[in-house]
């Protein structure tokens, strides 16, 4: 009899697990979005999302607040002075090699980041993950990329990177993936052209968004997998008047360094930099709408010994409002507020000190709780989260911590 019964529970164990749920979670950037724009512009199915999950009251992103650094640290759970983007732009002395952007060669290069992305965590751990556009999934990061990937191309709608999302669910159970990536620009290409001041231009682009949106969740409905969907952004954005630009080819003349970037911060790394002091005094005489970070502080890198070379020697940075550009980019300013029939314009790495760079964090999902808001907390700690979701071990070496978000978790 006994023997029996242990035969049963075995032969029900096996069921249950046969029909266990696979957990899937989609991460889903939504670029530029403000921490105050869903109770502003109350769209439809963003709202009925977040009354029905978690919702935090802003994202912090860590300095600078830039695109790039701040969609890796989402993905790794690190500092960008700990993982490497240190900007949306930097000189690299080792390789003479500055990285940006739009260069495709450099973008695609694994040299370039640091720390351990969720989707290759994931793949590292037996679990297949997908990425329709995310900051490093186009490169081998320790030789490891996303079983399915696409190089970034702005171009492709947002329906169809929605529809490849439902063509990789329904692949066979050992071909599906498990941890998906997507992202979506609109809401930072419009806070850009107008500013972020701009209700008409942002809800236009907003009730598009939601749209599109909402057909991804409605969709998602159909599939049996445990299904946990976080939506995040790497920052807000704040307004910026065409008069209060600062020339920075002005600015850093005469001064003997290399300058990279520009915009809410510029890195100087000085042909002598033993001339620290007189060149802060330089810069400071030049303009009372700067301030100097010489590195000595921690204030907004809070440590850069592992990356130092790709930081500079000194950082400027314009005090919120106020925006570095060079020539080209006084043309480019001119340009577009003649095009856009505007002064003003959106624009953001400044600090997350800042409320007006903070961004959004909402997520639902089995596990997670439904109408519940949490306070505004830095964007390193989503990491843990991803892992605890995707049943996988958090590891060593990360900034973020799984007890901040441990309340989000039923």
């Amino acid at each position: 009899m006994r023997r029996i019964l242990l035969l049963l529970w075995f032969f029900q164990a096996s069921i249950a697990f046969s029909q266990e749920k696979k957990p899937v979670v989609i991460l889903i950037s939504l670029d530029g979005f403000r921490y105050d724009y869903v109770e502003r512009f109350q769209p439809e199915n963003l709202s009925r999302f977040i009354a029905e999950g978690t919702a935090a009251k802003g994202l912090i992103p860590s300095f600078p607040s830039k695109t790039f650094p701040n969609h890796y640290t989402i993905a790794t759970g690190m500092l960008p002075e700990h993982h490497g983007l240190v900007d949306n732009a930097f000189y690299e002395p080792f390789k003479n090699q500055v990285y940006t952007m739009g260069n495709r060669e450099v973008v695609q290069d694994g040299y370039w980041y640091g720390g351990t992305p969720i989707w290759v965590w994931a793949e590292q751990n037996g679990i297949k993950s997908a990425s329709y556009f995310f900051v490093g999934s186009e490169a081998p990061v320790q030789g490891v990329r996303p079983t399915y990937y696409y190089d970034y191309d702005g171009s492709v709608p947002n329906l169809t990177r929605i529809a490849k999302v439902f063509d990789w669910l329904q692949l066979p159970a050992e071909d599906s993936p498990q941890m998906i990536t997507l992202y979506f620009s609109d809401m930072d290409d419009t806070g850009h052209r107008f500013g972020p001041s701009n209700d008409a231009e942002l809800k236009k682009t907003l009730t598009r968004l939601d749209r599109e949106l909402g057909a991804l969740f409605e969709g998602l409905k159909s599939f049996e997998e445990e299904i946990h969907l976080i939506l995040v952004s790497d920052h807000g954005m704040a307004d910026v008047k065409k008069e209060q630009l600062i020339n920075l080819d002005q600015l850093t003349q005469g001064i003997e360094a290399r300058v990279v970037n520009n915009g809410a911060l510029a890195h100087l790394h000085l042909k002598n930099p033993s001339e620290k002091e007189k060149v802060i005094k330089q810069l400071k005489e030049r303009s009372e709408d700067i301030t100097i970070d010489d590195l000595q502080t921690n204030e907004n890198y809070t440590d850069i010994s592992k990356f130092p070379q790709r930081v500079g020697d000194l950082v400027i940075l314009p005090r919120l409002g106020y925006y570095l550009a060079d020539e080209r980019g006084m043309v480019r300013y001119q340009n577009n507020s003649a095009r856009f029939k505007t002064n003003v314009f959106g624009e953001h790495g400044f600090s997350p000190r800042n409320q007006e760079m903070w961004g959004i964090f909402y997520a639902k999902g089995p596990q997670i709780k439904s109408g519940f808001q949490i306070e505004p907390f830095q964007n390193i700690h989503i990491y843990p989260l991803l892992c605890q979701l995707l049943g996988l071990p958090i590891p060593d070496g990360i900034d973020g911590n799984k007890e901040v978000l441990a309340p989000v978790l039923k």
